[in-house]
């Protein structure tokens, strides 16, 4: 008898069989360490196969192995069991201890035993404004985050201006560092200047950037207290003053222009409606639209359009909590974090406005951070516990960009971020692409195409019944994207996309969705109009009927 590392006491038992063959008795005689970690099967797998015996014997064999094992283990279980109730005996082990772990442990594994799930303070916050949303009240929520907005466009536009400016005074530096330069200066005194200014500009990135979360995070908490106290208010049927007051209060929506309003340019915004309907027997009808916009117009809030912002605002409040969200699939790189490109626009764009509901964009990144991490790890040691694994060569590339930076994620990955504070939208899907999207000759197996394909599979399994889908998986327009090149990428991505709405039967069962294809803002009209005119052909578009009378 022995102990190993994990203090788990060991014995060896000799295993005996005998059988025969022909005239001849033979005896396998083998040790067995109990516990038995391996199953009984396996073991007496090898046994045939290590020492070459007959079939015959083979389910003889493993009836006596299983006896055996049994048999074993239920010696084991009782020496313990004795060993146990002599240290109780004894006064070794403390009764009241051992009575107490034991009412614990069934308390926790017996449901009627166990206490009610406590709700988070998330879940209350959620029920009471999805409550105030659809009452009377929704106009009072609307004019409050309305305040709020104004106040951070403010904080925004003081930022701007000052950093404006800090660039402007940094710029006329750097020219007259630049005359001097070989005169009386040198490269290092450049070098010197240009990192002074640097680290000015930081310092002063850094506390703008202090004082938006701090304002951010007052007017949160501010916003969930006011709103959970007025669910309450009007839950007292004797507070009659606080219905007629909300009745009475005008809407600051259709207010006036603030004087340092930051107007966005726009251009004439296209759009196609089609509906279709997809399905062999069982068809389901579905709404396509086909739009010419930038991608961050479904984010922004348009302070200079005061007749739609209500409405968007009151749209997406409306479906806040609801099982018909919007999503919109965003552009990126491998990298998670909001430091450059369409990243870096649209993290600007969600600091425009409080989000009330959910964390800030940063937090969430820095969640997906984790778990991208943490699932990197969980791959890398069950590939090192199976190394003779056979593996392609796409396999062996995209392993070797896991090793070379384990926190960045692969082509056709994508994360997922919420937000209340957008326009028109409630998730982002961040679907991560690389150089070969410009390219001409992508396939249905691209990455791009297969991470849309399980983004269509997430909208189906969690309540995303509109999506905006960048048609030609780019967000701007270069001069490689010729006529030829916009339609073919277009009829790829097209039919792609019809296959899985067909396969989404049998994820939801069959239920009516908006799918937007989005192309750039900087397509001509006579393309935009050739993609609209293949749509129909690509799908089945619903025909419709004229009735005269006579």
């Amino acid at each position: 008898m022995k102990r190993n590392k994990g203090k788990v006491v060991t014995t060896e038992r000799e295993f005996r069989f005998e059988f025969k063959a022909g005239k001849q008795s033979c005896v396998l005689s083998v040790p067995v360490e109990f516990p038995v970690q391996d199953n009984a099967s396996d073991l007496h797998g090898r046994l045939m196969l290590l020492h070459s015996l007959p079939c015959f014997v083979e389910k003889n064999l493993k009836d006596a192995l299983s006896k055996f094992i049994e048999e074993g283990t239920n010696k084991d279980y009782d020496r313990e069991a004795e060993l146990a109730l002599e240290r109780l005996r004894t006064g070794e082990v403390d009764t009241d201890l051992l009575t107490n772990a034991w009412a614990k442990a069934y308390s926790d594994t017996t449901l009627e035993h166990a206490r009610p799930e406590e709700p988070s303070w998330d879940e209350d916050f959620a029920d009471v404004y999805h409550d105030l949303i659809h009452s009377p009240a929704s106009e009072t929520l609307l004019n409050l985050e309305h305040n709020y907005f104004v106040s951070i466009s403010e904080l925004i536009g003081e930022r701007d201006m000052e950093l404006k400016k800090l660039q402007e005074r940094q710029s006329s530096e750097m020219d007259k560092v630049m005359k001097e330069l070989g005169n009386t200066l040198s490269d290092q005194d450049v070098n010197a200047v240009a990192s002074q200014h640097f680290d000015t500009q930081q310092v002063l990135e850094n506390k703008w950037a202090s004082e938006l979360k701090q304002l951010t995070t007052i007017q949160k908490q501010e916003y969930q207290e006011w709103v959970i106290k007025l669910h309450q208010d009007l839950q007292n049927p004797n507070n009659s003053s606080i219905n007629e007051e909300i009745k009475a209060q005008p809407s600051q929506l259709r207010g006036s222009q603030e004087a340092n309003e930051r107007l966005y340019e726009e251009q004439i915004q296209l759009e196609e409606s089609f509906t279709i309907h997809l399905g062999a027997q069982l068809k389901t009808m579905h709404n396509l639209r086909l739009l010419r916009a930038d991608v961050l117009d479904f984010c922004k809030h348009k302070r200079n359009h005061r007749s739609g912002v209500k409405l968007h605002r009151l749209q997406t409040a409306l479906s806040l909590y609801s099982t018909s969200l919007c999503g919109l699939v965003l552009l990126v790189d491998n990298r998670i974090n909001s430091y450059s490109g369409i990243k870096r626009d649209f993290a600007t764009v969600s600091q425009e406005c409080t989000d009330f509901h959910f964390p800030r964009l940063e937090e969430q990144l820095e969640v997906v951070q984790q778990v991208v991490l943490y699932a990197r790890a969980q791959r890398s040691s069950k590939q090192k516990e199976q190394p003779d694994m056979p593996r392609n060569g796409g396999n062996d590339d995209k392993s070797k960009n896991i090793e070379r930076n384990p926190s960045n994620i692969l082509p056709g990955e994508f994360y997922i971020s919420r937000h209340s504070n957008l326009s028109e939208v409630h998730i982002v899907f961040h679907l991560c692409v690389d150089d070969n999207v410009r390219s001409g000759n992508i396939t249905a197996r691209d990455p791009a195409i297969m991470g849309l394909r399980n983004i269509l599979k997430v909208c189906c399994t969690h309540d995303s019944t509109t999506i905006t889908i960048p048609l030609l998986l780019v967000h701007d327009m270069s001069e490689e994207m010729t006529i030829p090149w916009c339609l073919k990428r277009a009829e790829l991505v097209f039919k792609c996309v019809k296959g899985f709405m067909m396969e989404m039967a049998s994820w939801d069962g069959g239920i009516s969705r908006t799918v937007q294809f989005l192309v750039p803002q900087s397509i001509s009209e006579e393309m935009f109009y050739q993609l609209s005119n293949m749509l129909p052909q690509i799908f089945r578009v619903s025909s419709t009927l004229t009735l005269t009378s006579k």
